[in-house]
């Protein structure tokens, strides 16, 4: 019943922003600077063509190959953290020094090594959103209670047994944790590539529109890219509910 009167709260704000800013765009009628929702809506049915064919299956094919290697390099640094205090201690000082270093600075430099294919636009993705990943994965392996491992040793397991069963379990939920930042700072990743560098993709389309001045074009990809964002969100948010269906029986 409170989820669902915090929900109602939600959707009720959000109404009443779009509201003020409908009335307040109408008002200011600058376009350019500050188009209204419903012009924005408008604008995006009528790119929804070029956008559909071209750009966002761009935008995606970045966020799901730049996701699938922050989680792999996410989780695999995680492990050997876990594995070795040497590793940890050789390891962790770099990945928090990567998050210390302007994205948007280093994005140009990509583009020189890369070009304008995909990959410079999937490098500057897993630069931000391995991290959280990597973070919140091995800060989960180290919830994992010493008595369970104590017991599973008195039993006769092994070193890979308590792996399985203790310490993966223990770092599942922080692991979920970490990809839902991850999920939606990928979208930011791509939209950043793609707007200093790029021939497709909805970042870049954005950056076409506004040198046409054209302020409904500029916001109808960001609102795709926000609706891009949610929807990964809510996927992750729905494998955890079913990966981790024990721990909501608790």
């Amino acid at each position: 019943m409170k989820k669902r009167i915090a929900n109602l709260s939600s959707i009720i704000l959000v109404f009443i922003m779009l509201i003020g800013w409908e009335i307040t765009a109408r008002i200011i009628r600058l376009p350019f600077v500050l188009p209204s929702p419903v012009e924005i809506l408008i604008r995006l049915w009528e790119l929804k063509a070029e956008l559909g064919s071209t750009h966002l299956p761009a935008t995606l094919l970045i966020i799901m190959v730049g996701l699938t290697i922050s989680i792999l390099l996410g989780v695999g640094l995680a492990v050997l953290m876990n594995l070795s205090k040497s590793v940890e201690r050789a390891l962790y000082p770099i990945i928090i020094s990567s998050q210390t270093i302007p994205i948007i600075a280093l994005a140009p430099i990509f583009v020189l090594w890369f070009g304008y294919s995909i990959w410079s636009k999937v490098v500057v993705t897993v630069l931000i959103t391995f991290f959280p990943i990597a973070v919140n994965t091995f800060d989960g392996f180290l919830s994992a209670k010493k008595e369970y491992k104590e017991l599973l040793l008195t039993m006769g397991a092994s070193k890979k047994d308590i792996f399985l069963k203790v310490s993966i379990p223990s770092a599942l939920p922080y692991f979920f944790s970490g990809l839902k930042v991850a999920v939606t700072l990928s979208v930011i990743g791509a939209a950043i590539g793609e707007w200093l560098g790029a021939q497709a993709g909805l970042g870049y389309f954005s950056r076409r529109m506004m040198t046409q001045f054209d302020g409904a074009g500029v916001f109808a990809p960001i609102v795709l890219l926000s609706l891009i964002g949610i929807l990964l969100f809510l996927v992750v948010v729905g494998m955890e509910k079913w990966l981790l269906n024990w721990r909501n029986e608790k």
